[in-house]
């Protein structure tokens, strides 16, 4: 199925003062290396609610997530749909080697993604060892991430799941400036709550039941249904069953 894409707006960065660079697929590149990244590289934006890729779609681009957020998906043979994960500013969208994608990608929110052509890309990695070293890193972090993901859906409670989802947003929002996630922190939150349930393996109910809370507790503060306020990081993570590290409290 072909994807349905917008042309980029003319205020889509360079790579000079793009806000993502310091996390992204070119993180480490030099001048050179950037250029040639240039030469192949176009933005396209997304509308939120649209799809950009549905799985088993041939893929013939890969692409970092400039602003906005994404969810990667997947049907059951039941029809039942599961979120598999989210992309923040910053996250890759396909695997070179990778001819089609695995999951359906929707977007979130209003979306812009830096592309970069499939082929030509795979070409440069092999010249360019600093984009391979970059992706490697990357894919691990999405591992370690995975493996977290796992033991939040398995073992943690309701209340324990949104927090530790809140604290997911909050630490890519503070990493994507360049800043450490601790005290009072305010974000606004991407997923709605029908979303967030769906994430999570939990109903509507529960997860604004859990939400009001949190609020009532003085764990956060919410300014309409997406704009959230954490007076106190540590509090957060101790109501996620985290460490200040991101780990488990032991």
């Amino acid at each position: 199925m072909q994807m349905t894409v917008h042309e980029a707006p003319l205020s889509a960065p360079n790579c000079g003062n793009c806000q993502i660079r310091h996390r992204a697929v070119c993180a480490r590149c030099e001048t050179d290396e950037l250029e040639a990244l240039d030469s192949i590289k176009f933005y396209r934006s997304f509308e939120a609610g649209q799809t950009l890729l549905w799985s088993g779609d041939r893929m013939d681009f890969v692409a970092s997530v400039v602003s906005g957020v994404a969810t990667l998906t997947q049907v059951m043979e039941d029809g039942r749909t599961q979120t598999v994960g989210l992309l923040f500013p910053s996250d890759f969208v396909g695997r070179p080697g990778r001819d089609k994608a695995p999951y359906n990608v929707i977007a979130t929110t209003d979306l812009l993604m830096c592309c970069f052509r499939k082929k030509p890309f795979e070409e440069l990695m092999g010249r360019t060892p600093h984009i391979g070293q970059r992706l490697l890193e990357m894919t691990l972090d999405e591992l370690d991430a995975a493996r977290e993901w796992m033991l939040l859906l398995g073992r943690k409670t309701a209340r324990e799941k949104i927090a530790s989802l809140l604290a997911i947003v909050a630490r890519r929002e503070a990493s994507l400036h360049l800043k450490v996630p601790q005290g009072r922190m305010i974000f606004d939150l991407p997923l709605t709550r029908e979303a967030m349930a769906d994430y999570l393996g939990l109903t509507l109910e529960t997860v604004s039941r859990q939400m009001s809370a949190l609020k009532r507790d003085g764990i956060i503060v919410l300014e309409g249904k997406r704009h959230v306020v954490v007076p106190s990081f540590d509090r957060l993570l101790e109501e996620a069953g985290d460490d200040a590290d991101g780990g488990l409290v032991g």
